[in-house]
């Protein structure tokens, strides 16, 4: 094993871990420790550069043969969630002055990275699991409402039956391979053994619990409302897309045949039709990005369907456009001590009159989330739609764009709402510095993806 490879294909991964250590040593040696959040920042930063230069640089290796390797698409997935995690982390001074979150979000973060160099069971299950013990205890780190240690328990016991399926899958894998390289998921993938497809289908329904997706959702929406609002952020952003990047590293390149591509387009679809009709009757911004997020889950579950060699580049822009949306959204939010009244979609009342510059940006979100053209979420639905057309699901496909449109109803609400209703009670208009720094962080790149959609699709 060479010392200097690990060294260099773990670099984001190192820095992470400094940025862990150091919040720890703060924590320990100050009773009252200050500057956790731009040391967080400061590690998150440096983890993002060291994978964007990595992954310009065309760098490539395995320092762990069979269980952890980098190439330039690994390392731009990377340079992108990493990137994704600051407006949260921005977001967070309000609500998080205590070393104790940084130290738990880059822990989540640390797992993320993990999962996305995974080339074994054994890795992509220590992944899943570095990524999502930490939420456990975000969700109800600094709860603001009673509602939060209930969603926290929630959370643990949906992740929880999402892992245990997993292993499941995994060791029945085990049993008529006798390996945990991902590669035996693809072989499973064209066997007609009874127990290779079973373990396919144990594997799958994990992702789909971890993922939120009908009839494995039940809870999601609770954790989403429970949690504060970076928490939520996070939950809705990065850890989705952690979950989804894992899920295609372990699908790869091998075509879906039946009786997976019944599965990989029933749920799916099922998702994007319940995920935006039960959005409809939210009176909870957080409980309708939930289910709005469950919908959107089903749109990319839906790219596993088609060619192989595009399926890469149809998610990651997916992942960058949704992501972008959401942060820019949740950085709009009004906000106030009273979490349960700040939440509810009756809050937005006025928005416009009292803060003009996060009402327009909260209303950008929302058509891009809705898909309206030319904004980056109608690209990245288009490109979903083209694969699976491609790869021959043209009746799936109509199906699912036909069900996309049911979620502008209530994407339209909430412009309805900021703009074009009278401020039923009148709130203090307030502007967060940190939020709007997240705020033009989230809306610089969504103009440029807007833009230039194929300069961002070349370079995934």
């Amino acid at each position: 094993m060479n010392w200097q490879d690990v060294g260099l294909a773990m670099l984001p991964e190192h820095l992470l871990l400094v940025g862990i250590v150091l919040l720890i040593v703060l924590e320990l040696v100050s009773d009252r420790p200050r500057g956790a959040l731009w040391l967080a920042v400061l590690a998150v930063v440096a983890a993002t550069a060291a994978a964007a230069f990595l992954a310009t640089s065309g760098y490539a290796s395995a320092p762990f043969a069979g269980h952890f390797s980098v190439d330039p698409a690994t390392l731009t997935a990377k340079a992108l969630l990493l990137a994704l995690v600051l407006p949260t982390l921005l977001l967070s001074r309000d609500d998080f002055s205590e070393t104790r979150f940084h130290i738990l979000l880059l822990s989540s973060v640390y797992g993320v990275c993990l999962l996305l160099s995974a080339d074994s069971f054994l890795t992509m299950f220590l992944g899943l699991e570095i990524m999502s013990l930490p939420v456990y205890v975000l969700v109800l780190l600094g709860f603001q409402r009673p509602e939060g240690p209930e969603a926290a328990l929630k959370y643990l016991v949906l992740s929880s039956a999402a892992t245990a399926t997993f292993l499941m899958g995994v060791s029945f894998l085990y049993g008529g391979t006798g390996t945990l390289a991902l590669t035996a998921f693809s072989q499973a993938l064209g066997s007609s053994n009874t127990m290779a497809q079973a373990a396919v289908v144990l594997v799958v329904v994990a992702f789909f619990l971890k993922a939120a997706i009908v009839p494995f959702h039940a809870w999601a929406p609770d954790a989403y409302e429970g949690a504060s609002v970076p928490v939520t952020a996070y939950m809705a952003t990065v850890v989705k897309a952690g979950v989804l990047l894992a899920a295609l590293r372990l699908f790869g390149t091998t075509p879906v045949g039946r009786p997976m591509a019944d599965l990989l387009t029933l749920l799916p679809l099922i998702s994007m039709v319940w995920g935006n009709l039960a959005a409809i009757r939210q009176t909870s911004f957080r409980r309708m990005i939930a289910y709005s997020s469950i919908a959107h889950a089903g749109y990319l579950f839906f790219a596993f369907l088609g060619a192989g060699p595009g399926r890469f580049q149809a998610v990651m822009f997916y992942i960058l456009a949704y992501a972008l949306m959401n942060l820019l959204a949740f950085a709009s939010l009004p906000r106030g001590s009273d979490d349960a009244a700040a939440d509810r979609l009756d809050s937005l009342k006025g928005m416009y009159q009292r803060r003009p510059f996060a009402a327009l940006m909260l209303g950008l979100a929302m058509l891009s989330l809705a898909g309206i053209p030319p904004l980056p979420g109608f690209v990245a639905k288009f490109l979903i739609f083209k694969n699976v057309i491609a790869a021959g699901y043209t009746v799936y496909a109509v199906l699912g764009l036909l069900g996309s449109y049911l979620g502008i109803y209530f994407y339209l609400r909430v412009i309805q709402y900021a703009f074009m209703s009278a401020d039923a009670v009148p709130q203090p208009s307030n502007e967060r510095a940190l939020a709007l720094s997240a705020s033009v962080l989230c809306l610089v790149p969504a103009v440029l993806v807007a833009l230039f959609p194929g300069w961002f699709i070349g370079i995934l």
